[in-house]
């Protein structure tokens, strides 16, 4: 079946209203673009729990803190249209910045605390407010009965969670498993601006998160931190801006390991070019 494209609010509102009519259920999986096999997961995954799937491709302003980043983030519209159609979707909308802040780039006033303020957010001060804006904005335009959010990005999905619930949205919030390429790297738009050597290092980054399980047993969080840090910087080309071992609910760093904790390591890799970032569960 061929796709739906909209870009005006006025056009998606329409399309939405007839469906609420029809008592479907809508699944949605909010993008930047620059579409991947694990957006296309995501995709599948809310095929199969919906009637209706609608995914929006939208380059979110405030979600940057260096401009060049902003500029440089890879767009494909087309491309990325027909990838969705391939994987069964039914709307793509595609609004413009105007559409998503018709009174200019007015942030949500929403704090979350220490959820972040910690790892992505001492870094990229401001970046949450940005992503709970627009999800919240999308949500408020879509209405969806489920919404799709990848796990690699996992402190972006641990807030909106979270702004979710203080918000008011009724959408039930579905975490998808990070997928990967063959020799481990997580799938990412940014993966597309990577140089040769940049990519052919871009693997010790799990295999570092991987090998902590085995430091664990042996090793106090501090000292596991350390030898994680040393694995990934064993290539030139790679540079831990943060690695952190957290609780996988309320973002804390763990300062000692109680069994039946559920443990996130959340790492951020500097490149000479994009910034890379990935995440692995541990069970105590």
């Amino acid at each position: 079946m061929k796709i739906h494209c909209f870009s005006s609010i006025e056009e998606i509102n329409r399309a939405i209203s007839n469906l609420k009519s029809q008592g479907k259920k809508i699944g949605f999986v909010p993008t930047m673009g620059a579409l991947h096999e694990g957006h296309e997961s995501l995709v599948k995954q809310a095929k199969a729990e919906n009637d209706v799937v609608i995914c929006s491709i939208f380059v979110n302003p405030t979600q940057f803190n260096d401009p060049k980043d902003l500029e440089k983030y890879p767009r494909m519209p087309e491309k990325d249209v027909n990838r969705l159609e391939l994987v069964g979707c039914d709307i793509a909308f595609i609004p413009g910045v105007s559409d998503i802040y018709p009174n200019g780039n007015k942030m949500l006033d929403i704090h979350f605390g220490k959820m972040e303020e910690t790892m992505e957010g001492a870094f990229r001060p401001g970046h949450f407010t940005g992503v709970a804006t627009v999800v919240d904005r999308l949500f408020n335009i879509v209405q969806p009965t489920n919404s799709y959010f990848g796990e690699k990005d996992f402190q972006q999905l641990a807030i909106i969670r979270r702004m979710t619930n203080m918000m008011g949205h009724s959408t039930k919030i579905i975490g998808c498993p990070t997928l990967r390429e063959n020799d481990g790297v997580a799938m990412s738009s940014r993966n597309l601006l990577l140089t040769t050597e940049q990519r052919n290092a871009a693997p010790l980054i799990y295999k570092a998160l991987k090998q902590v399980e085995t430091f664990i047993p042996y090793h106090t969080p501090e000292a596991v931190i350390a030898l994680a840090t040393r694995y990934v910087e064993q290539s030139m080309f790679l540079k831990v801006q943060y690695f952190q071992l957290v609780n996988n609910e309320t973002l804390e760093d763990i300062k000692s390991w109680e069994k039946g904790t559920k443990v996130q390591g959340c790492i951020a890799v500097l490149t000479e070019g994009p910034r890379l970032i990935d995440n692995v569960s541990y069970s105590l």
